[in-house]
C-alpha cells in the first residue's frame, strides 16, 4: 500500500466505543435520520450518526425493511419541487438556479449516506447495508431507487482511484487468508494446503484490490497461474501432484478465479481494472508472458441446453464443444448481449472467446452447470481497447476463428 494509503487506513481503522460517556438516544429511525441531516455541529451528527449505524446492526429485518421504506419514501425528491427549480433554470441560467436545481433533484437520504460515512469504520457498515437492501428490496420498484442512490455514491467512493492492489501470498496477515478462504465462490478452497497450494508456489500468485476504508477487506480478489501453453482442465491446473515451474519459464498467465468479495458493491465494476493492472504487473516482472487467458466456467450452459429443449451426451467431446461455442457466441438474451453472465463480463472488458475445451472442470458444479465444459478468454492488451467498444456498442462478440466455426457447426446440427 503507498503512504497515504497506509495513513488513511490509520485514520479509518480508529474505533470508537459505542455510547461511551453518553445517554442512550431511545428516538424513533425517522427522527435520528432527521436529526442527522439537520445537524450543524460535527460531535452532533457523529454521535446520531453513530446511533443510527448501531441501532440498524441490531435491527431483524422486519425493521430493516420499515426503515428502508421510510428512505424511500419520506426521504425522496419532491417532483413538484424539480420542476420549480428547473423552470427556474431554464428561465435563467446561474450558479444559484443551478445550484438549486443540484438540491432538489438530489433525494434527502444521499445526504443521510453521506452524513452516515462520516462516522470512522461506517463505509463496511454501508456496503452491508446495501446488501440487506438488495436481499430485501429485490422486487420493490421503490427500493431499487433507493439503491440507485446508493450505486451512485458508491461509484465515487469506490473509485479506481482509491482502490489499492495488494499480493496476496502465504506470507499474509491469517484473517486475510481465512477471508480469501471464505469468499472464494469459483472453485472452493477445501483447506489451509489447498490455499497454500494456490499461493505459495512460484507460479501461482493471487492479487487483490482493497478501499483504505476498509483496509482488512478484499473487494475483488484475481488468482493466477504461470504456466507454458493454454491449460484446458482446472483439475489439472490445481492438481496436487504438478510439476512446478519458474516464473521465468512461463509463456501464459491463466486467471482462473475472480471473486468479488461484497454483496454490497454488485454493480460496482472492478474486474476489469482489476484484470488489467495485474497483466500489466506480471508483464514487467516477467517479460516472457506472452498470452493473458483466464480459464473460465460455463455456469449457464446446462441452463441454456435445458431451456431450449435440447439434449446433449456429456461424452461426446467434439458435440459438446460445438454446443458450448455456440451458446457463448450466438445465444443472446432479448437485449442482444449474451446468456452467459461470465461471458458478459469478459467480453464486456474486451476479451476474446478463444477455445472451449469438454472435461475441463470434472467437479460436482462443473458437471452440473456445463457438462464439465470450460473456456478460455483471451486478454489481448493490444485489442481490449477496440474490442470493448465494439461489444459496448453493437454488442459485437469477439471470438476465435476456431469458436466461429464450432458455432457454425453446432448451429447446423441444431437446425
Amino acid at each position: 500500500m503507498t503512504l497515504l494509503a497506509d495513513m488513511l487506513s490509520t485514520l479509518i481503522e480508529r474505533t470508537y466505543r459505542a455510547g461511551a460517556g453518553a445517554r442512550a438516544d431511545n428516538r424513533p429511525m425517522p427522527d435520528l435520520a432527521a436529526d442527522l441531516i439537520g445537524a450543524t455541529g460535527e460531535i452532533t451528527g457523529l454521535t446520531v450518526a453513530r446511533t443510527i449505524l448501531e441501532r440498524y446492526a441490531a435491527m431483524q429485518d422486519d425493521e430493516k425493511l420499515e426503515f428502508f421504506r421510510h428512505l424511500a419514501d419520506e426521504m425522496n425528491i419532491s417532483p413538484r419541487a424539480v420542476r420549480a427549480a428547473l423552470d427556474a433554470y431554464e428561465a435563467a441560467q446561474t450558479r444559484t438556479t443551478y445550484g438549486a436545481f443540484m438540491a432538489a433533484a438530489e433525494p434527502p437520504r444521499q445526504e443521510l449516506f453521506r452524513r452516515l460515512n462520516q462516522v470512522p469504520g461506517a463505509t463496511s457498515a454501508l456496503v452491508a447495508m446495501r446488501a440487506d437492501l438488495l436481499r430485501l428490496g429485490r422486487t420493490d420498484d421503490a427500493l431499487q431507487a433507493v439503491d440507485l442512490d446508493f450505486r451512485h455514491l458508491f461509484a465515487s467512493w469506490f473509485n479506481r482511484g482509491f482502490l489499492v492492489l495488494r499480493p496476496i501470498n502465504w506470507q499474509s496477515p491469517a484473517h486475510i487468508l481465512e477471508k480469501i478462504i471464505a469468499y472464494e465462490a469459483v472453485h472452493a478452497i477445501d483447506s489451509w494446503d489447498d490455499l497454500r497450494r494456490r499461493l505459495e508456489p512460484e507460479d501461482r500468485r493471487c492479487f487483490a484490490f482493497f478501499h483504505p476504508a476498509m483496509p482488512d477487506e478484499p473487494l475483488i480478489f484475481v488468482q493466477v497461474a504461470l504456466t507454458r501453453g493454454v491449460p484446458g482442465s482446472i483439475q489439472t491446473l490445481l492438481a496436487e501432484e504438478r510439476d512446478q515451474i519458474a516464473g521465468e519459464q512461463a509463456d501464459t498467465a491463466v486467471f482462473y478465479s475472480i471473486t468479488n468479495c461484497q454483496a454490497g458493491l454488485a454493480g460496482i465494476s472492478f474486474g476489469n481494472s482489476l484484470i488489467k493492472q495485474v497483466a500489466a504487473d506480471l508483464s514487467l516482472e516477467f517479460p516472457g508472458l506472452k498470452t493473458f487467458v483466464t480459464l473460465s466456467p460455463i455456469p449457464g450452459l446446462v441452463r441454456w441446453l435445458t431451456a431450449e429443449g435440447r439434449s446433449w451426451d456429456a461424452d461426446d467431446d467434439e458435440a459438446m464443444r460445438a454446443l458450448a461455442a455456440h451458446y457463448l457466441f450466438a445465444a443472446k438474451r432479448g437485449d442482444g448481449l449474451p446468456f452467459d453472465p461470465v461471458a458478459r463480463f469478459h467480453l464486456g472488458n474486451g476479451a476474446l472467446i478463444h477455445q472451449v475445451h469438454a472435461r475441463a472442470d470434472t467437479s460436482e458444479k462443473g458437471q452440473a452447470q456445463s457438462a464439465g465444459v470450460m473456456v478460455n478468454y483471451l486478454y489481448d492488451l493490444n485489442k481490449v481497447s477496440q474490442n470493448h467498444e465494439r461489444f459496448a456498442a453493437s454488442h459485437d462478440v469477439a471470438a476465435s476463428s476456431d469458436i466461429r466455426s464450432l458455432s457454425a457447426a453446432a448451429e447446423k446440427a441444431l437446425a
